[in-house]
């Protein structure tokens, strides 16, 4: 039986762990089942979604048929997932792994293999393969031939080889077998169609790909240039950043899932399947500072192809997010034949959000243009032009009410964020421009930089409270303000900033988790209330740090390690009892893990 006593037949979202190869990935439970999979890219229908509905949304299951215990872990500094089974008569483990073919003809495979291996004793293991095509939506036919079943939907077909025997049984696929010590078996799942053909994988081959797939993602982060502290936690954060890439494009996904619950039972619910201008934007910065600048590099080049300014739309020059392909329509839908996972309905394909205004990205964007012309490589004269743009549309436009950057549906406010960022965006070309001596509006740029400043000082700032708060003239906290020091808006030991500190501790703050803002106090258009926000607990680390508050930093990051999964991986947010609640993993929570572990670790010295 899966999953927990009040869970259900569900498995909680942290038991999960995550392989991909740069155009999609899948989720693997603690118990060996791929209960998540889309193909061929992150946005694709999925063809395994039972983390979403145990009964319609299909799922490739292999463990023991004897009880066992389980542990997982990544082969070390790789994306290769090990789940082990521990049993009365031996143990055995399945080594799950999707090999990395670039640009071969091979890459329109899209192979995952599972190979599983008798290490001790012997054990009887038993598999199920059930897709369910289109987010178990479409039906589909089974063709099965000794070993290769191939199962073909409209428009998309899969064919499961295997080195043991296997039977039909109904729409799915079984098989049980034993193996004695030293004993393996594969299981290689594959895209078929055009000139893809099935083809089986040969446990030699499937050894051989194991070496292969090892051997990319260790030379990959051979080029990290951390040293510091928390080494492991870093780079399993930039490992899980990487899984997140896009390489046919460079985007950067906000997660790999859609309609993981922020709250169990709630309806807080969204597809995060796509690129964030500000999550990617950010996750630039981490990459960068950690010396991974292809993918930087790539990312730019996403941005210079798929996201120009000055298409007019009503939400201005850019849209908040974009396909991963660059395409700007993401119709939200909901999936009313899935009950959600452990019952949160609903389940969202697409995302509304999408039109929405939101000042903040333009700051988030630029900030990270800024870091890559200084840290990588200086960013081309077409590029500056775009950036010019940007910024006088900013400078245009700052002052009007937005959605904000948590997205709210419930109407546009004055958010001190978005300012902020206005502020980010503009200081950060005017750097640029002076570096390099590149043309500008310099002197309005400056002018319209000090009327921003002047604005968030004088209206952002509550007398009553002794914070800077969520939105002008207002009295409601919120986290994102944790942001201003951190762009160097404000000194991280001014009076004002220090006194905020103080009180977003006080009301926001909950054994070093975060709070975002209080729903209650602030009503954002969605029922429900949510956990702490992973991102906002590492901002406050980073926030106290640069007060130099340096032992209640490290004592709150330490406690927010304590709250990762078994194998190193966050959500978005963190429920009351400790739990990982929404999309799964979230680039966000990485990236912040990844700045905040860099500067304490530089302040700790």
């Amino acid at each position: 039986m899966r999953g927990t006593a009040d869970g259900g037949r569900y498995l909680p979202i942290a038991e999960h762990g995550l392989i991909g190869d740069l155009r999609s990935v899948a989720l693997v439970g603690t118990d060996g089942t791929i209960d998540w999979y889309c193909c061929p890219a992150f946005d694709a229908p999925s063809v395994f979604a039972s983390i979403l509905d145990e009964e319609r949304g299909g799922c490739f299951e292999l463990a023991a048929t004897v009880p066992a215990r389980t542990k997982q872990f990544y082969f070390p500094d790789t994306n290769v997932l090990i789940t082990r089974f521990f049993t009365e008569d031996g143990v055995g483990e399945v080594q799950d792994f999707m090999p990395l073919d670039g640009e071969s003809a091979e890459a329109d495979r899209h192979r995952l293999i599972r190979r599983v291996v008798c290490v001790r004793g012997s054990i009887p293991f038993r598999t199920r393969v059930a897709p369910r095509f289109d987010y178990g939506a479409r039906p589909h036919t089974v063709r099965l031939t000794g070993e290769t079943a191939v199962f073909e939907s409209d428009g998309m077909a899969l064919a499961l080889t295997a080195t043991v025997p296997l039977e039909a049984d109904g729409p799915d696929v079984r098989g049980d077998f034993k193996l004695g010590e030293g004993e393996s078996a594969v299981f290689a799942l594959d895209k078929v169609g055009g000139d893809v053909t099935p083809r089986r994988c040969a446990r030699t081959e499937a050894e051989e790909q194991f070496a292969a797939t090892v051997a990319y993602w260790r030379r990959w982060l051979a080029a990290s240039r951390y040293r510091g502290r928390w080494r492991e936690m870093v780079h399993r954060s930039a490992l899980t950043l990487k899984l997140l890439t896009y390489a046919p494009t460079g985007a950067i996904v906000a997660a790999p899932t859609t309609s993981l619950p922020e709250r169990l039972g709630g309806e807080r619910n969204w597809d995060y399947r796509y690129v964030w201008v500000r999550d990617a934007a950010f996750c630039v910065y981490a990459l960068l500072r950690l010396g991974f600048t292809g993918e930087a590099e790539a990312f730019m080049d996403f941005v210079s192809r798929h996201i120009s300014p000055g298409d007019g739309k009503h939400s201005g020059p850019l849209q908040i997010m974009y396909g991963i392909d660059g395409r700007t329509d993401l119709p939200e839908r909901t999936l009313d034949h899935l009950e959600g996972h452990q019952g949160s309905a609903p389940v969202r394909v697409g995302n509304a959000a999408a039109d929405q205004l939101q000042l903040d990205i333009y700051g988030a964007l630029i900030d990270s243009i800024y870091l890559y012309d200084k840290w990588a490589k200086p960013i081309s004269s077409g590029q500056w032009d775009d950036v010019c743009a940007l910024v006088d549309w900013v400078c245009a436009h700052w002052d009007q009410p937005d959605e904000g950057v948590w997205e709210t549906r419930g109407g546009r406010k004055n958010f001190l964020y978005s300012r902020l960022m206005c502020w980010v965006a503009i200081e950060r070309a005017i750097r640029m421009a002076n570096r390099r001596g590149l043309p500008a509006d310099l002197p309005r740029w400056r002018e319209c930089r000090d009327t921003i400043y002047r604005r968030i000082m004088s209206r952002g700032w509550s007398e009553e409270r002794r914070a800077f708060v969520q939105h002008e003239d207002g009295d409601v906290l919120d986290a994102a303000v944790l942001m201003m020091p951190l762009t160097k808006f404000i000194a991280p030991t001014d009076p004002k900033w220090l006194s905020t500190l103080d009180v977003l501790t006080e009301e926001l703050v909950s054994d070093s988790l975060v709070y975002r803002y209080d729903p209650q106090s602030s009503p954002d258009g969605v029922r429900g209330d949510e956990g702490t926000f992973s991102i906002c607990s590492f901002w406050y680390v980073e926030a106290m740090v640069h007060a130099g508050r340096i032992e209640e930093a490290r004592l709150a990051f330490e406690k927010m390690l304590t709250y990762a999964n078994h194998l190193g991986l966050y959500a978005e947010e963190i429920s009351h009892t400790g739990e990982q609640q929404g999309n799964f993993p979230q680039a966000f929570t990485h990236l912040a893990l990844i700045s905040a572990a860099f500067n304490l670790d530089r302040a700790l010295g």
